[in-house]
């Protein structure tokens, strides 16, 4: 089955779904068909970041609303939400509908992996846990051919300190003492069991130590977020079923925070073509969204430049990071509706992350 993603925009803030709404009752959403939801949101993208379950409830509602399918279903559709829409981005989603074009192209598939324990974060259980849930999710978008998946999007539980408490009760402890940090490793960890599960590094290669130190292992499209919201590793495999279809999804690395180019490599491995130096024009809207992972590098240089995002005591370096990097995909789509997140422990070479981009084929929208 065919996939087709939708762009739609938050408007007013992230309890508004308005403008998602106008398209399912238009009829260009059929809202039983949605799949899974990716968006940004507008807060803080911390752990109190509120507006992820806003703008979840915002959405499962219209769903409710307009669908036919009954609480649990709708509950059970997998929204990942990314706090954060710093500097240029702006808050959106992208929805994932089946379409009726049997032509392959674009597929979604989606899994839950077993209850990850607050005890499982940062170690190898977790790892081999998200590892199924990625098999599941591949069997899930029939996609065989591991070089087929282009994006994963995952959701993971973090720490906090009720979920410490409860570890100790059971006689365990934790990775870190408290939820400070746990976000970077909760995404990082999960990183190392989608490269795991798509076969990027083998099962050797991976201990409880290396996690979160060992940076130059890493998968080369996880995108990874975590939050309070769930207690197990949501994950949705994005990639091409075969030849053709309306939309197909390509991906790259960004290298760094300036890597522009490995945006436009995205674009053509999902099968537009572009001149050698290719500018916004050039797309001529084809590109329905592009997703991307960065973080500060550790090494504070950029190019050969010191950088001081690390440095700062009052903005946060995940802040820096996102605006600067959202900056420069917007540029390169002419677009500031892009997904870009932060916290990318183990997804891409330290200070780069992972890109995708899904293309509309064919004749460009009027």
């Amino acid at each position: 089955m065919s996939f087709e993603a939708h762009k739609v925009v938050f408007e007013q803030g992230p309890a508004d779904a308005s403008e998602f709404e106008k398209l399912v009752t238009s009829g260009a959403i059929e809202p039983d068909r949605v799949a899974a939801v990716i968006g940004k949101t507008e807060g803080n993208g911390g752990v109190n970041d509120f507006t992820r379950i806003l703008a979840d409830r915002a959405f499962r509602d219209v769903l409710r609303r307009h669908g036919s399918r009954d609480e649990v279903a709708v509950a059970a559709i997998p929204m990942v939400w990314s706090g954060g829409t710093d500097g240029v981005l702006c808050p959106h989603a992208c929805v994932f509908t089946r379409a009726d074009d049997k032509r392959a192209g674009l597929t979604v598939g989606i899994a839950m992996s077993d209850e990850i324990l607050p005890e499982d974060i940062g170690r190898t259980t977790m790892v081999e846990k998200v590892a199924a849930a990625v098999g599941s999710a591949m069997a899930d978008a029939g996609i065989s051919d591991r070089s087929d998946v282009h994006w994963v999007q995952t959701k993971t539980p973090l720490l906090t300190m009720e979920g410490i408490r409860q570890a100790r009760v059971r006689g365990r402890e934790t990775a870190l003492p408290d939820p400070h940090g746990s976000m970077d490793l909760s995404n990082g960890t999960t990183a190392l069991g989608v490269a795991l599960g798509l076969g990027e590094i083998q099962r050797s290669a991976i201990d409880d130590y290396m996690i979160g130190r060992a940076l130059d292992v890493f998968s080369s499209v996880a995108s990874c977020s975590s939050g309070v919201e769930l207690d197990r590793a949501q994950v949705v495999v994005l990639g091409n079923g075969g030849p053709g279809g309306r939309q197909r999804i390509g991906h790259s690395v960004m290298r760094d925070a300036l890597d522009q180019d490995s945006v436009y490599s995205a674009v053509r491995e999902a099968g537009l073509d572009l001149p050698d130096r290719p500018r916004a024009a050039d797309l001529e809207g084809r590109v329905v969204n592009v997703f991307a992972k960065c973080e500060a590098d550790p090494t504070a240089r950029l190019r050969g430049r010191r950088q001081v995002m690390l440095d700062d005591s009052d903005v946060h370096h995940h802040r820096h990071a996102k605006a600067a990097v959202g900056a420069v995909i917007a540029a390169a789509v002419g677009d500031p509706a892009v997904f870009v997140s932060v916290a990318a422990m183990h997804q891409g070479p330290a200070g780069g992350g992972p890109v995708a981009a899904i293309v509309r084929l064919g004749k460009p929208p009027a």
